[in-house]
């Protein structure tokens, strides 16, 4: 026998847009339920960077002095290696934020963050390792989710259901919901290094290839960009790998040499979205929504702008009664627009990283970063656009501000 909840709000999907949401929603008194398929939030492929922005609404929400207490590290500048030259892309210093620079912080660290803090108030649920598995119906509209927990099938019947589960959300095909756009040319190849105590490297780097390296603590979360399809996991597959890696951070040499194609998860870059995003009765947010490239780590930032825009228009009246197409319309006329100019700027990114990811190829410094070098204003231009994007949301309900120096 199946159990059987009632809700205002269930969300499917425990990333940055489902818990901001819930988190928004319950301090205004609406019931959310978090229907979350793993048992923890340990996963390598989510985004580290937490943009300006975000740490605004954390700030806003009063978390930011929680969140500034876990291991991190802030970056007030996107910086690169590019053929051997030191290039600053965006500068963040100026943003009229709270924090101006992008912190770095195991996403998992992020996620029990606000999944702590929603514990504390009522109304806020989040079940781990529930699988939702199908929509519920009441007539023509979307009526809640069934759900597959750990100890059985579970029903969640709900006001408003919302799709916050990614860019593979399997409840998007259930609610005719179908993502569009032109498919990747590139796949980033995603591994671990080991890291000794003090050492640092430079964030970006590209020359014969393209090579980023997150700060993990004892180790480097590493990525390589290759062609679509360019990785099958063979000798000479690895080979290349260790080679192009080698030669664009000589320190890792020795490491990447015992790295294994066991060791290696490909991670194909989809840069796509959503015509519709909602339906009578249900929402997509997110990944869910609009799914980008991890070019400029904008994901988290973005996902976290639909879940703060979405609790504004459906807090008011989530608690007492059904949200209107016509409400959830104008959510996504608020978000479409930023993320469709944020996908058109990944997508002319990418045919430069295409570029870059031919092994071999002698790519010289694009004219549009000679040009931010040459120009103060062009870095915090684009530090504005990366740190905050193109519609940053505010909470309608803040808590008491903090206050926060630039960086710590």
């Amino acid at each position: 026998m199946s159990e059987r909840l009632e809700t205002d709000c269930a969300i499917v999907g425990g990333g940055p847009a489902g818990l901001m949401l819930a988190l928004l929603l319950a301090r205004r008194g609406v019931r959310v339920v978090v229907l979350e398929q793993h048992g923890d939030f340990l996963r390598d492929f989510r985004g580290d960077t937490i943009h300006p922005s975000t740490q605004q609404v954390l700030h806003e929400i009063g978390l930011l002095d929680r969140f500034l207490a876990l291991p991190h590290a802030d970056m007030p500048q996107v910086s690169m290696r590019f053929s051997g030259h030191r290039l600053v892309l965006a500068d963040f210093t100026r943003l009229p934020t709270a924090r101006r620079c992008i912190t770095f912080m195991p996403q998992w660290d992020f996620l029990d963050l606000l999944a702590d803090a929603g514990r504390a108030l009522p109304g806020f649920d989040v079940r781990m390792r529930h699988t939702g598995r199908a929509l519920l119906r009441d007539g023509g509209r979307i009526a809640g989710v069934l759900a597959d927990g750990p100890d059985g099938p579970v029903e969640v019947r709900a006001r408003l259901t919302v799709l916050a589960d990614g860019r593979d959300s399997a409840l998007r095909d259930d609610a005719g919901l179908e993502p569009v756009g032109p498919p990747s040319a590139i796949d980033v190849l995603w591994f671990r290094l080991p890291r000794t105590e003090g050492e640092r490297v430079p964030f970006m780097q590209i020359g014969d290839g393209a090579l980023l390296s997150i700060d993990r603590g004892h180790f480097f979360q590493a990525a390589h960009i290759v062609r679509r399809g360019a990785w099958t996991g063979d000798d000479a597959s690895l080979a290349a790998l260790r080679r192009r890696v080698a030669a664009l951070e000589p320190s890792f040499a020795e490491r990447v040499a015992r790295l294994g194609a066991w060791d290696v998860r490909v991670l194909q870059v989809r840069i796509d979205r959503l015509e519709r995003w909602h339906r009578d009765g249900l929402l997509a947010i997110g990944d869910a929504a609009h799914a980008m490239s991890p070019a400029g780590g904008v994901g988290v930032n973005l996902a976290i702008q639909d879940a703060v825009a979405a609790a504004n228009a459906l807090a008011p009246g989530l608690a007492s009664g059904r949200p209107t197409e016509a409400l959830l319309q104008r959510i996504q006329r608020r978000r479409e627009p930023p993320a469709r100019a944020t996908q058109a700027f990944q997508r002319r990114l990418e045919t430069v990283l295409v570029r870059i990811a031919e092994p071999g190829a002698a790519v010289p410094v694009p004219l549009p970063l000679r040009v931010v070098q040459r120009l103060p204003a062009l870095r915090h231009a684009m530090g504005r656009f990366i740190g905050m994007g193109l519609r940053p949301e505010h909470v309608d309900a803040p808590s008491t501000p903090e206050r926060h120096p630039s960086t710590r």
